[in-house]
């Protein structure tokens, strides 16, 4: 009965997948079972699970050998393909140098030096906009001081498109040097327009006009070929810059750009094609690079426009960007929808208008324009103003008619203002004073989100251009330095290494050769400073002098001092400005008495002898002493006669 038991509990315990009991111990029927035990280890001697268990195990798949060689050819491919250092002449002694002298660490005033031992090519020559405490400046120019050092290489100047931060300082150059100039038709006929402004005509022989897809040999060093990019100007290039060293894609400033308003798509199969090629190194438009969101397309702000044109009653006046003809095309087909005739008003805008019109950018009737002073003829739901002066600069159009100065436009109760552009930095200030006048004549104003959209690519679009062209090496240009910074990061995303990035400052030149890139040297930069009345230069100790009288004031002290005696012959006449108010003038001037007195006492042998070292003295004393009373460092001009 024992045994019976026995054979049973086995039985038993296999079908339940419970641990064998102890042979010697009979089972406890009263037992009852612990949910929370776990089985034992099966130990050596089990028996093996029955046969039609195993029949539901899974069986491992069987490997093709043959496809999984396939797999690794693949992966093999993929390495050499987005692997650059496959692709370039690793054995090649070859060299290109390249040299920003102005754009990096700000918006604007961009010209890149690419120099090879023999010869050299100046990508660009851009103006910027000087900043608040730069009194009487209008615009800046880059400082061509390596530009004369190595004038006698330099083989042509290319430009990449027609915005004034990328052409805007060709005329400062060529009145000094003069070089072939290769460019698309637009910029060539901007260029043409800035040289007869500034008397130099005879420049416009320099001229090569090129057709994008091909490639143009420029002196024995440089191929280059410019492939179409859409940004906020029509006929952008980006250019691939061909030496023995290998190529070099500049973007230009560029976004992609699916539905532009021409049609006319940025040429990513170009890119593509240097990219499979293999491109040494890239240099890409960063302005943009800390937004997520794809840049819109220009052709979205159509319907933003037809949307705020349908609702006016009374006139329209736009403002954009002049050399935005798109937008401004745009603008003039939605007037023309609503039966407005189109005024355009500002040089600047009639100018580019003028220009795309004349070479067939774009097509209107000339009967539907007309002229400033015909305006107040017509009524006010038939005309559409189209004018300069988004950023509020305090002589353009717009802000003249803001503050009732415009010759020809008042503003009216009726008016609609549609501000179609981005506040620039710096220029909120303006914006914001303007929008005031604006909005107390008692207009309305439209700058809403959608009725702009930015020229520069987004970090979407920059990693498509990292993709396409695949780099072994990159250099984020066009910005300011948290720009740079940020496109670096995406590049290293884009699996560019960190190490073959280089954050470049102007001045830095960098060495680049398919198997390495570095820093050689620092060149001289800066700016140049110009007043657009004359067209002049303005020294820099003008614009120092004029920041020191703005924030600081100004001291003039007249003295007549009796040569023998070393004495004061009558008390000194002193004149303020910016320093103390007109009441405390008479205490001023007697302190500054009792310090010249001091002076004259105190001051070394035979300095009377020598008047401008005594002048010299003199400065520095009343200096400090303006200093130690106001913490203030004016302008101090001394005049000491000897008699």
């Amino acid at each position: 009965m024992a045994e019976e038991n026995q054979g049973t509990s086995e039985s038993k315990s296999q079908t339940e997948n419970k641990p064998q009991t102890n042979n010697n111990k009979k089972p406890n029927p009263n037992r009852k079972p612990n949910p929370n035990r776990k089985p034992a280890e099966k130990i050596a001697g089990t028996k093996p699970k029955s046969k039609k268990q195993n029949r539901y195990r899974r069986q491992p798949t069987p490997v093709d050998e043959n496809l999984k060689s396939f797999v690794q050819k693949n992966q093999d491919g993929h390495k050499r393909r987005l692997n650059p250092h496959y692709k370039l002449d690793l054995n090649s002694n070859a060299k290109i140098r390249i040299t920003p002298l102005g754009g990096l660490g700000e918006i604007g005033g961009n010209i890149t030096v690419f120099e090879t031992e023999k010869e050299a090519i100046l990508v660009d020559v851009g103006m910027s906009f000087p900043d608040e405490d730069m009194h009487g400046v209008d615009i800046l120019v880059p400082d061509f001081s390596y530009i004369r050092e190595i004038r006698k290489k330099i083989v042509a100047v290319i430009i990449t498109h027609a915005h004034e931060d990328h052409i805007g300082a060709m005329p400062y150059l060529y009145k000094e040097m003069q070089f072939p100039i290769y460019a698309t038709p637009l910029p060539l006929a901007m260029i043409g327009n800035k040289f007869d402004e500034h008397h130099i005509k005879e420049a416009r022989r320099h001229f090569n006009p090129i057709e994008k897809r091909k490639i143009y040999q420029i002196g024995e060093d440089f191929e280059i070929e410019w492939m179409h990019m859409t940004h906020s100007i029509i006929d952008s290039s980006s250019l691939a810059i061909t030496t023995k060293a290998g190529t070099v894609i500049h973007t230009g400033d560029f976004k992609i750009d699916h539905t532009p308003v021409d049609g006319y798509t940025a040429d990513l199969h170009r890119l593509a094609y240097y990219g499979d090629k293999g491109v040494l190194c890239l240099l890409s438009d960063s302005t943009n690079s800390y937004n997520n969101l794809p840049t819109p397309s220009e052709l979205s702000v159509g319907p933003a426009l037809d949307r705020v044109f349908a609702k006016a009653e009374g006139r329209i006046l736009l403002s954009t960007f002049s050399s935005n003809i798109h937008r401004v095309y745009q603008a003039i087909q939605y007037g023309i929808k609503y039966g407005r005739k189109i005024c355009v008003i500002g040089r600047s805008m009639e100018r580019n208008i003028e220009i795309a019109m004349q070479y067939d950018y774009i097509k209107f009737p000339k009967n539907i324009f007309i002229e400033a002073d015909e305006v107040s003829q017509m009524n006010d739901k038939e005309v559409l103003i189209v004018t300069t002066g988004s950023q509020g600069e305090p002589s353009s159009a717009l802000f003249r008619m803001s503050i009732g100065e415009h010759r020809h436009i008042k503003i009216k109760p009726t008016d609609l203002i549609v501000l179609s552009s981005r506040a620039i930095p710096g220029n909120e200030g303006s914006i914001s004073g303007m929008l005031n006048h604006l909005q107390k004549a008692g207009a309305r104003v439209a700058s809403d989100k959608d009725i702009h959209v930015s020229g520069h690519a987004s970090i979407e679009e920059q990693k498509l251009m990292l993709r396409l062209t695949n780099p072994k090496f990159f250099l984020p240009v066009h910005g300011e330095y948290n720009h740079v910074m940020r496109h670096k990061e995406t590049g290293i995303l884009c699996g560019v290494p960190e190490r073959n990035i280089l954050l470049m400052t102007d001045g830095e030149q960098i060495e680049i050769a398919p198997k390495f890139m570095r820093k050689v040297k620092t060149v001289k930069t800066g700016k140049t400073y110009i007043d657009n009345q004359n067209n002049h230069q303005i020294e820099d100790d003008i614009v120092l002098d004029r920041q020191k009288l703005a924030s600081d004031g100004i001291v003039m002290i007249v003295a007549q001092v009796d040569g023998q005696t070393s004495k004061m012959l009558a008390k000194p006449r002193v004149t303020t400005f910016g320093i103390v108010a007109d009441k405390q003038d008479k205490y001023f001037a007697k302190e500054m008495e009792d310090v010249l007195e001091h002076f004259l006492i105190h001051m070394k042998e035979n300095l009377i002898l020598n008047t401008r070292a005594l002048e010299n003295d003199l400065r520095q004393i009343v200096r400090k002493h303006i200093y130690r009373k106001m913490k203030k460092y004016p302008l101090i001009v001394p005049n000491v006669f000897v008699q």
